[in-house]
């Protein structure tokens, strides 16, 4: 049971008293987070209502037709784009913020001038990225509507989250850590890769999560990059649509809005999975990452 003190609840009175205004700004904390969460909670419940009822054995078929609008080509499509953008754009992002944190000096205006431009990208519309897809990748590079074209448009939309993500990851990583490795004699690069990086990965993992997250919601980018085309792709060259542009195709359709909803489900159902995954390996890495037990790995 819940014990309520009733000293307490008298202070806070007579503090509220003191300052109205804290009583307002506790009242609209609490109506925003009220209001969020509904807001949440019936977008979902409003999703699962309509879509579970429309989910089918036909909407898995292996090939996709008219009649069946299978979601298998498209889920897979949507793996493949995802798992290439994140091979292009993790390491590269990863690398970067590990030189800005760790290598480059204060001050520095090429450091302040890249951490600008990362904000800055990071505020783009999907839209700018796509027309910059088509013209680059799809046209000047003569790659047409391919995965290929359209996994390295998205590597460079979740590029700069990732760079800030794992910047900021690193930087909350205490000196002490650092400090306690160079005495026991490791060089710069053997310190960031055995103590600042394993300690700083739950923090890589958010970025990479909300990386995750965009990949699979982005339809605009994908349109003008890797096409529409409902089938498995004979290879990184092919056109292909993921989840959210099959989602886009069938509504606008207007003849398959019940399948849109059931898709819709599907697409909730694998963001949440890789999202506890992604926390699952997050937890396991912060338990597994003891700092003395890091500090001899290296000696």
């Amino acid at each position: 049971m819940i014990k309520i003190d009733a000293q307490d609840i008298r202070h806070k009175l007579i503090m509220y008293r003191r300052s109205p205004l804290s009583l307002v700004l506790l009242l609209l904390v609490i109506s925003a987070t009220a209001i969020t969460v509904s807001v949440l909670l019936f977008i979902i419940g409003y999703i699962l209502v309509k879509g579970i009822p429309n989910i089918t054995l036909n909407l898995f078929a292996w090939e996709y037709t008219s009649e069946n609008v299978s979601l298998t080509p498209v889920m897979i499509n949507t793996i493949i784009v995802m798992v290439s953008a994140l091979l292009i754009a993790v390491p590269l992002g990863i690398f970067a913020a590990v030189y800005l944190a760790e290598y480059a000096k204060r001050g520095n205006k090429l450091v302040e001038m890249i951490r600008l431009t990362t904000e800055t990208l990071a505020g783009i519309p999907s839209i700018i990225y796509g027309l910059f897809g088509l013209l680059s990748f799809v046209t000047a590079m003569g790659w047409g509507f391919s995965i290929l074209a359209g996994a390295f448009t998205l590597a460079i939309m979740i590029l700069p989250v990732i760079m800030r993500t794992t910047e900021e990851a690193l930087k909350a990583v205490p000196n002490s850590y650092r400090e306690g490795s160079f005495a026991l004699g490791a060089t710069k690069l053997r310190t960031v890769f055995k103590i600042v990086l394993p300690n700083a990965m739950p923090g890589i993992l958010s970025g990479i999560i909300l990386s995750i997250g965009r990949i699979v919601g982005e339809t605009a980018a994908l349109l003008y990059t890797a096409g529409t085309v409902a089938e498995i792709p004979k290879n990184l060259f092919s056109s292909g649509r993921t989840l959210s542009v099959h989602m886009y195709v069938l509504s606008s359709e207007g003849l398959y809005v019940n399948q849109a909803y059931a898709t819709a489900v599907v697409l909730l159902v694998i963001v949440v999975i890789i999202n506890w995954l992604s926390n699952f390996m997050a937890k396991r890495l912060r338990k597994g990452n003891g700092v003395w037990e890091r500090s001899r790995s290296i000696t």
